[in-house]
């Protein structure tokens, strides 16, 4: 997977600052321990000291094996005592040293495995995060949420199909809001379908803040800025192909207003591609179109209707245009 210079100094940045952190927290628990168990930062510097003159006795010679074996043999009788006061006085063995999140790295990206320097997945995953970061960086995902998602714009009368609005979106928020708790990279997808202003974007979005919340890495996108960025990335390969390989990597995938983006084969494509690699890979996505069913078999072939159709659950938005109702509220 390719991801451009921005992308790996922000995820080097973001690893460097969580080793830093660990290492700070050790020397603070360093100098308690010290402050309180003097004898251990004698053992420190004899162990410390007891390398260099073990370094002295190979550049000077002489019967540098006998000299080493006796400073190996100090050395792992202080390590010892060393263990075991702090055992004694309530501390684990390791207390001295840092507690970095990643055990394999230390929280430097890198580790080393039969001579060879691989990246270890800590930063792959940092990776991943600043890539969909950057993605959502101008994604409105802090302006909804469920808490200030309201039933009371959606009318309570009978509909022409004898529906009732209200009762219908209640059920679909609290599909919304349980998909949201309980969300795995396993979910299903969603297909949300209805005309302008009727909450779509609105629960697309809250979806995104929970999933996010719980420690999901999640894109949120409108279908004309996602093949803008589709495009780009296309046309500027050396920079931006990490793209694909971020859409499709991420474990959550939200496209809103599928329909308003320019139509033309190349752009159906695109969608069809990105869309059909993740329902391939079993990977979750969100997609809201104003479009009704017969609308999208117009603009999109059948074979892509059937794809997004067939692959998750079907949410229908019914009622009338909330943000008309909210500035004439407002007036």
């Amino acid at each position: 997977m390719g991801f451009n210079s921005t992308i790996y100094k922000k995820a080097l940045d973001r690893l460097h600052e969580k080793k830093l952190a660990a290492e700070k927290a050790a020397d603070a628990r360093r100098a308690e321990i010290c402050e309180k168990i003097p004898r251990v930062r004698e053992l420190e510097k004899g162990i410390s000291s007891s390398g260099i003159r073990a370094a002295r006795a190979v550049i000077g010679g002489g019967n540098a094996g006998e000299e080493l074996e006796k400073l190996r043999r100090e050395n792992l009788q202080m390590q010892s005592e060393l263990r075991e006061l702090l055992i004694q006085n309530g501390y684990s063995e390791n207390v001295l040293e840092p507690d970095y999140a990643c055990k394999k790295c230390g929280d430097t990206g890198y580790y080393d495995e039969g001579g060879r320097t691989l990246v270890c997945s800590c930063l792959k995953a940092a990776l991943s995060e600043c890539a969909c970061e950057e993605l959502n960086r101008h994604a409105p995902l802090s302006l909804s949420t469920f808490e200030s998602f309201s039933l009371d714009f959606y009318p309570q009368t009978p509909d022409s199909s004898g529906i009732i609005p209200r009762q219908h979106i209640e059920k679909v928020f609290k599909y919304c809001k349980s998909y949201a708790a309980n969300f795995t990279p396993d979910s299903n997808s969603i297909l949300m379908i209805g005309a302008t202003g009727l909450g779509k974007t609105h629960l697309s979005l809250a979806i995104a803040n929970e999933v996010i919340r719980r420690g999901y890495s999640v894109i949120y996108v409108s279908a004309p800025a996602l093949l803008q960025k589709v495009d780009a990335a296309k046309r500027f390969r050396i920079e931006d192909e990490s793209v694909f390989d971020t859409l499709n990597d991420c474990d959550l995938l939200i496209i809103d207003d599928l329909g308003t983006e320019y139509h033309s084969q190349y752009n159906v494509s695109n969608m069809y591609n990105i869309i059909n690699s993740r329902l391939l890979s079993n990977k979750p996505l969100i997609i809201s179109t104003n479009l009704t069913i017969s609308e999208l078999d117009k603009t999109y072939t059948d074979r892509f209707v059937s794809r997004m159709t067939g692959s998750g659950q079907k949410l229908n938005f019914m009622g009338t245009d909330i943000r008309v109702l909210k500035k004439k509220i407002n007036l």
